[in-house]
């Protein structure tokens, strides 16, 4: 298993950034793919971005040309700029193996404990 740690969260107006940060230790971080989810308020869990050690990121349509995933060898990061209150949610990050998709799940390695994302408009 791999012990993920978020950090980063907090309150911010329409149109600020913030940067959430995910430090990993322990499993073979290396193997999963890493993502960040967001539960909104009375919403299910979504993938909101995620990133393979190499190859193509994704991202969902509600938070692409905004958002930026990256990763390295103690962590992964999402830069999170011109946030919308619909942006408001618990951010989770998370390292899996992928389903047929890089949106689906077929084994967890390791999920953090979420940090609180609001946006105020």
């Amino acid at each position: 298993q791999v012990q993920l740690v978020e950090s980063g969260g907090g309150l911010v107006q329409a149109g600020d950034s913030l940067r959430l940060s995910c430090a990993a230790s322990g499993g073979t971080f290396t193997r999963y793919i890493m993502g960040w989810f967001r539960q909104a308020p009375g919403k299910e869990r979504d993938l909101v971005a995620a990133a393979p050690w190499s190859g193509s990121r994704y991202y969902a349509d509600s938070v692409k040309g905004r958002f930026l995933i990256s990763r390295d060898d103690v962590g992964v990061y999402l830069q999170m700029n011109s946030l919308k209150p619909e942006d408001t949610g618990v951010y989770s990050c998370a390292a899996y193996s992928p389903g047929r998709t890089i949106t689906t799940i077929s084994e967890i390695g390791g999920w953090g404990q979420g940090t609180q994302v609001t946006v105020s408009s």
